[in-house]
């Protein structure tokens, strides 16, 4: 008897624990009235349709998808706005006039180089998708659930999955299944510029992603549940050159990441489980580290995500110029080139993340800046164990009106704040293609086999 009322009492408990885990996960999706405002007072992908109070962010009014005429995919694209003269600039002498705006990392570059200054242009709201998207969004918002360990999403597909987010955790994989199209290719460069003010090129190659999650033609039936295929093909330096590394992610529970490695050295393809969390980038020459690389990359399971609401900061934003300039022109002995980088006063969400308890990361705390109307990870500053203030990692918001998107994966890097190092990643400038945008291609083509033999061309 006393076993029997053991296991029943063993049951009631585990039936319990089961149900409140089951709530936790269903805790994302929100119901069709609050869905509604996604036609209504929000943009179709969550943002707020209206602008500030002071008209400094007007009312968001579509995006923008206006394609140069003669333009063909993959060239450097036009800047939109390049007419446009700052409304003003913000100086060591004015800072503080604009604390309230500007994130912590900024402030600290200020501090290590008083003669740093950001150009603040006219904002506007470029971000856009495809109608289908939205469509998809719209579904998301009522299906949509974030796992009970907040590492993967159910019920989602082919738009942002948490459009009225109530956590942080949702908010980051809005970023992660943030549009960006389908299937796109570009050339890259990786410099880095030392504390001294020295520049290097530290990797170049060919990056191809494919955006599985976007398929126009599929549904969320047919969707394998790797979010995004990565392949990268060094081509130099000539220590490198053929190198190669592919990447599954997943977005659901019953996938699990696999990225891969092809070394010229060894002539083999291997499995590659250390590029993730904070072993130090190679791409990068270990100035910045794997799960800074696109803004986020890998795992995001060491830290817990609390979301702490909206703010009105200057951010990069329509870069498209910056990606036109010549390398010189762009990079400086200490920081990016102030007259090519183009900043405007946004909305962003801030997520702070700490590190879980017991486990370990180089950098236990980072407050993220998130566009609200891209839902992209714009800015993030973090901190090391002492409670110092590190990093700073950013991304030139680049412009693709024929998808229509705003994008992350390209000019994006980081400022090492205490050594006074920074590198920018996935640099167009000089090269082709810019951004190409292209049809998917087999999946069969995502393989390790294929990857030692596009590594050894």
């Amino acid at each position: 008897m006393k076993n029997t009322l053991n296991i029943k009492t063993l049951r009631m408990v585990v039936t319990g624990v089961s149900l409140a885990i089951a709530a936790q996960a269903s805790m994302a999706a929100v119901d069709a009235s609050m869905a509604e405002q996604l036609k209504t007072t929000l943009t179709p992908v969550g943002a707020e349709k209206a602008g500030n109070a002071d008209n400094t962010i007007p009312a968001w009014s579509g995006g923008y998808s206006k394609v140069a005429e003669g333009y063909t995919s993959g060239e450097p694209r036009p800047d939109p706005f390049a007419g446009e003269q700052p409304l003003f600039t913000i100086t060591a002498d004015n800072l503080s006039q604009y604390s309230a705006q500007l994130n912590d990392g900024v402030k600290a570059l200020f501090a290590k180089n008083p003669d740093f200054r950001m150009n603040i242009y006219p904002t506007h709201r470029t971000a856009a998708a495809p109608q289908w998207v939205y469509d998809n969004t719209l579904k998301n918002a009522t299906n949509a659930a974030l796992a009970a360990d907040e590492a993967s999403v159910s019920g989602a597909y082919g738009g942002i999955p948490f459009p009225i987010p109530e956590t942080g955790a949702e908010v980051m994989w809005n970023h992660r299944l943030g549009w960006s199209g389908q299937s796109v290719e570009y050339a890259m460069k990786t410099y880095i510029v030392t504390s001294d003010g020295h520049r290097s090129l530290a990797s170049e190659g060919e990056e191809l992603l494919q955006f599985p999650y976007y398929y126009k033609e599929g549904n969320a039936a047919s969707y394998s549940g790797v979010n995004q295929l990565g392949r990268f093909i060094v081509t130099g330096p000539a220590s490198k050159a053929g190198e190669a590394i592919l990447v599954h992610d997943p977005s659901v529970a019953e996938k699990k990441r696999a990225i891969w490695q092809y070394l010229v050295g060894q002539r083999r393809v291997r499995k590659a489980p250390s590029v993730a969390y904070d072993t130090p980038d190679f791409v990068t020459s270990g100035v910045g580290l794997f799960d800074e690389a696109f803004m986020m990359f890998g795992p995001i399971d060491r830290h817990s995500y609390k979301l702490a609401g909206k703010k009105e900061i200057f951010i990069p934003y329509n870069n498209n110029h910056a990606a036109q300039v010549g390398i010189d022109e762009l990079m400086g002995d200490h920081y990016l080139n102030p007259e090519n980088v183009r900043w405007e006063l946004h909305r962003v969400w801030v997520v702070e993340a700490e590190l879980k308890p017991g486990l370990r990361h180089t950098v236990p705390k980072r407050t993220y800046y998130i566009d609200e109307d891209s839902w992209k990870i714009v800015l993030f500053d973090g901190w090391d164990a002492k409670g110092d203030l590190w990093r700073m990692n950013y991304s030139l918001t680049y412009l693709v009106p024929e998808l229509p998107a705003l994008v992350t994966n390209v000019m994006w890097g980081g400022y090492d704040l205490q050594t006074g190092a920074y590198y920018l990643n996935a640099a167009m400038n000089g090269g082709t293609p810019h951004y190409r945008v292209r049809e998917p291609i087999s999946e069969g083509t995502w393989s390790p086999v294929e990857l030692a033999n596009q590594g050894a061309r």
